[in-house]
């Protein structure tokens, strides 16, 4: 079974049409009702269900009936008429009041909760919701908040895009959320891991994947796994790539050091870090095995690899240097200003879309959006599609940053990392980024696998040193870099050992 691949609305409605005669929502409750038994615990206080006009309201009906027979107290509150029910979910409302269950037209606010369910809409609903749902979602998240007590959301949270992320309006703010079938992109990315909580799938005894490709996939180790080899006996520096940095313009010389440091400390076998500052430095005092050039004499060097943007500068040279940057036969990695640069001159669009190399683009929302001649909301309101349109526009291989980083390929296949955190959100995290990415081209990773996981680790070593309390507020750039190292080798270590 295949738990990492993510599907989009319109592809689960296709799945479950197929399943149609296998009452899916019985399962669906069954899987609710087991986890919210789990999160009510021993509270001894009532659970509080909020049931939608949909099928998410025929899920929370079933969870609310198995609830009670476990001899959970349960007030379900439900407005509208039951004969406008979908079939299942109708069938589910004379299910639970046939064992004597009753609705409610309101919620009741003198009265504390052990456990708060959201089944208003999940995924069916595309537009902001309005009238008494939006009033019940607004109470339901103060509830919570002031009861101290869970809120498990079926599927999605209500008033979030499944899809992509995006805040509707009033929206669920859920501590859990119970995904049946599949995750969905949007619980993964944007504003979804804010608003989703701890997240669950419930598969419901299907395998999408045997029906229907997925729409994307959940990054995981296994992504690119095969590629973690340790190093070979009689190996030596020539053996592992040699790298180049070019960027390091006046007063940003730090991104430049940034990228080269967390290139060599990730394994490149040489790093060249060629600065456009007029006045630079001799040599890195922090990392002296760099290795300093200018612009130009790194370009005519033999490398493996180039890496073209921390601290690159809009300058006329800038221009020019990324010109000749764009026509190396190598892997490429751009990141910042030399994506900024491309944004704006027509003729760097068309020399990179026409590269016969893989080259790997890592924007941040306001760069993609540059890239795409948009608006960052644009980009935001749909992060999928962006990283989509970016790949197939410059033919690049793309990791649009952010919260839940998405990497879009070349052929359109699509993943969404969960690793990292909001201690990332500090200056010199993408000049790292670029290092990690460039050290995995350097020591022959293809293009693609190099991304997932540099990717992946920039954010897991993030992780592990907040899990170390280090971070999130005030963690650093350069602290992840030898987190990474560290991680990295473990990663190893333990494919070799297993």
């Amino acid at each position: 079974m295949s738990r990492n691949a993510l599907y989009y609305a319109r592809s689960l409605r296709q799945i479950e049409a197929r399943h149609a005669d296998e009452n899916l929502m019985q399962r669906a409750g069954q899987a609710a009702a087991a986890w919210a038994a789990e999160l009510a615990g021993q509270r001894n206080l009532p659970v509080l269900v909020l049931a939608g006009p949909g099928n998410n309201g025929g899920d929370a009906f079933v969870a609310a009936r198995l609830l009670r027979q476990r001899f959970f107290e349960v007030s379900v509150v439900f407005v509208g008429e039951a004969k406008n029910l979908p079939a299942d979910a109708r069938n589910a409302w004379q299910d639970f009041v046939s064992e004597g269950g009753a609705c409610l037209s309101s919620i009741p606010e003198d009265s504390a909760w052990s456990l708060i369910i959201d089944g208003l809409f999940g995924i069916g609903l595309g537009r902001a919701p309005e009238g008494q749902y939006a009033e019940w979602i607004a109470t339901a998240n103060r509830l919570a908040q002031r009861d101290r007590c869970p809120l498990l959301a079926l599927d999605c949270p209500s008033g979030l895009n499944a899809d992509t992320g995006q805040i509707l309006g009033a929206v669920i703010r859920a501590t859990h959320t119970l995904s049946f079938i599949s995750a969905k992109p949007g619980l993964l990315t944007g504003d979804g891991p804010e608003y989703c909580g701890r997240l669950r799938i419930a598969n419901l005894e299907l395998d999408p994947a045997n029906e229907l490709p997925p729409d994307g996939r959940l990054l995981e180790l296994a992504d690119f796994a095969a590629h973690l080899q340790p190093r070979h006996l009689n190996s030596h520096k020539g053996s592992n790539g040699s790298a180049g940095i070019l960027g390091g313009a006046h007063s940003m010389v730090g991104a430049a050091f940034l990228a080269g440091r967390a290139a060599l400390k990730l394994g490149a076998g040489r790093v060249y870090v060629g600065l456009l500052d007029p006045q630079p430095p001799s040599f890195d005092p922090e990392q002296p095995e760099l290795m300093l050039r200018r612009p130009q004499s790194l370009l005519q060097g033999e490398l493996d690899v180039l890496a073209c943007g921390p601290g690159l500068g809009n300058s006329l040279e800038a221009s020019e240097l990324l010109e000749r940057a764009i026509a190396f036969d190598q892997p490429l990695v751009l990141d910042a200003d030399a994506l900024n640069l491309v944004a704006s001159e027509g003729n760097l669009q068309v020399a990179l879309a026409s590269r016969s190399m893989p080259a790997i683009l890592t924007p941040h929302p306001a760069e993609a959006a540059r890239l795409l001649e948009c608006e960052t909301a644009d980009v935001q309101a749909d992060r999928l599609a962006a990283a989509r349109e970016i790949a197939e526009r410059y033919r690049c291989h793309v990791a649009l940053k952010g919260c839940g980083t998405v990497i879009a390929t070349v052929d359109a296949r699509c993943w969404i990392n969960s690793t990292g955190n909001p201690g990332m959100a500090t200056a010199g995290m993408g000049d790292v980024l670029t290092g990690l990415i460039t050290a995995l081209l350097a020591q022959g990773w293809p293009a693609e696998q190099a991304l997932l996981a540099g990717v992946h680790l920039h954010g897991a070593a993030a992780d592990r040193l907040v899990a170390a309390g280090i971070g999130p507020i005030g963690l650093t750039a350069g602290e992840v870099i030898d987190a990474a190292r560290a991680l990295f080798n473990q990663w190893i270590a333990q494919r070799t050992a297993g």
